[in-house]
């Protein structure tokens, strides 16, 4: 359910989110997608061929039941997949901007010899 994601987008698209605010958002995201695909494949996997109240709206409504406990999975960080890829790319995010004075980027003051 395509739809359900873009709806949530967040700190994706806030233009003034963080970059690491960003990829917690990508992270937790990609887990809810994750976990559907998941639950779906499990379900597809029948264990009977005959479902006595098996209908397309009942098939539908348990593919909407779905994807929300996988949001409510992925919000509550229930499997954990968000916080591990936020901890993998956590340091390419963090990292100062390419020729950024790492004394300023680390907090300190640069001195350039004028203080008397």
């Amino acid at each position: 359910m395509i739809g359900g994601v873009s709806a949530k987008l967040g700190a994706l698209a806030d233009p003034k989110a963080s970059e690491l605010d960003q990829l917690k958002a990508a992270a937790k995201q990609f887990e809810a997608i994750f976990t559907r695909q998941m639950l779906k494949s499990t379900r597809d996997a029948k264990l009977c061929d005959d479902d006595l109240f098996g209908s397309d709206a009942t098939d539908q409504f348990r593919d909407m039941q779905d994807s929300n406990l996988a949001d409510q999975f992925a919000d509550k960080g229930a499997i954990g997949i968000a916080d591990l890829l936020v901890r993998q790319f956590q340091a390419r995010v963090a990292k100062p901007a390419a020729g950024a004075d790492p004394a300023t980027a680390a907090g300190g003051a640069k001195d350039d010899g004028a203080s008397g």
